[in-house]
């Protein structure tokens, strides 16, 4: 009985999917506003409805004039980058043929041959994956509009009353491990919290920093391509590795590679900037998780949901650490001496057994 109620209940996950996504992308929309909400409400003494309304309307105000200001020139230099894409990729694939013909390794590969087009496939094959993950959602207008919607007047919902919805989440579990409940949520909560809060600032900084350095060494479209690099920084290493590659290698095809490597260059010194010093500085509490996981996760996400995937693949990984920390770590092992309550670290360090004895005995 037991196997038969836990394969239906696979199966109905599985047939859902897509509706559980949605509902967890409303959940992190409702971290965002609630983040607002509770600083309006305890520092301005708001009721909350207030607050919210606060939260929301500065939001659609700041992405208002933000696409204002930038979205135009943003789109002129996107569509001036797109046509001259594929006599790009002809100087790009002629450079690397160049350099490559000039070394007996390399010069009887693929790279040699002007002709081979493996820069053009390497791209056609980013873009089909793209396309393909995101060409349903376009030709189904309808249904994006009603699913988007959705996530938004959900995430207001949650984030009006969370505590409606986290006592309805623990009435579900029995009282015995409710406690258990309990510290899961908080600990869930307070991850999406800090990783929203942080990726949000991420992208700011990275798209700010990147489009400054690129103007300042004369790369072309280069305000489009400080916008693509706050934009992928949600995906974790695979957008760092995209958004510091791609205008290198464009600026690989007019042949200068000094300056193809200081566009390099300053890509990784902008991550490790924003990563090491600006981060810190700023967040109280970030998301610290192993990369190893991280990166695994971000491709079975993509595998399996495509674009949508990469996007919820870091705060999935985040909630289910919590998840096997306190429900099979914590309560089926008994291993609490060992048991970090969430994956948050503060100051650079894991909340480690001695914050959890410390809460205990407070307790």
């Amino acid at each position: 009985m037991a196997l038969f109620v836990a394969a239906l209940v696979i199966w109905f996950v599985l047939r859902v999917a897509e509706v559980l996504i949605l509902v967890f992308l409303a959940a992190l929309a409702a971290v965002y506003f609630s983040a607002i909400t509770d600083q309006l409400e305890r520092r301005f003494l708001m009721p909350r409805w207030v607050g919210l309304l606060c939260a929301v309307l500065g939001t659609v105000a700041v992405l208002a004039g933000a696409g204002v200001l930038i979205v135009p020139p943003v789109i002129d230099q996107t569509q001036a980058l797109l046509s001259g894409l594929p006599q790009t990729l002809t100087d790009i694939q002629n450079v690397i043929a160049r350099w490559a013909s000039e070394y007996p390794v390399l010069r009887r590969t693929e790279l040699a041959d002007p002709q081979s087009g493996i820069i053009a496939r390497v791209v056609n094959d980013a873009a089909d994956f793209l396309r393909g993950s995101l060409l349903p959602y376009v030709r189904a207008g309808g249904k994006l509009f009603i699913e988007a919607a959705s996530v938004v007047v959900m995430a207001l919902y949650l984030a009006r009353q969370p505590r409606l919805y986290r006592d309805g989440i623990l009435s579900l579990v029995s009282p015995q491990h409710r406690h258990v409940g309990e510290r899961v949520l908080d600990d869930a909560g307070a991850t999406l919290r800090a990783w929203v809060v942080g990726q949000l600032l991420a992208m700011v900084v990275l798209a700010v920093f990147t489009a400054v350095g690129l103007w300042v060494l004369r790369v072309p479209y280069w305000l489009a391509f400080g916008i693509f690099t706050g934009l992928v920084a949600i995906v974790p290493f695979f957008g760092t590795l995209v958004s510091t590659l791609l205008p290198a290698l464009f600026v690989l095809g007019t042949g200068n590679w000094l300056q193809a490597l200081a566009v390099a260059a300053w890509g990784v010194a902008v991550h490790f900037f924003e990563a090491n010093l600006i981060a810190p500085l700023i967040m109280e509490k970030k998301v610290a998780l192993p990369p190893v996981l991280t990166i695994a996760s971000v491709l079975v996400m993509g595998t399996l949901l495509g674009a949508i995937g990469l996007v919820v693949a870091v705060p999935v990984l985040a909630v289910s650490i919590v998840l096997v920390r306190h429900v099979v770590q914590g309560e089926l092992y008994g291993d609490v001496t060992h048991l970090e309550p969430a994956v948050l670290r503060a100051s650079g360090e894991f909340r480690g057994p001695g914050t959890l004895a410390k809460t205990q005995t407070s307790a």
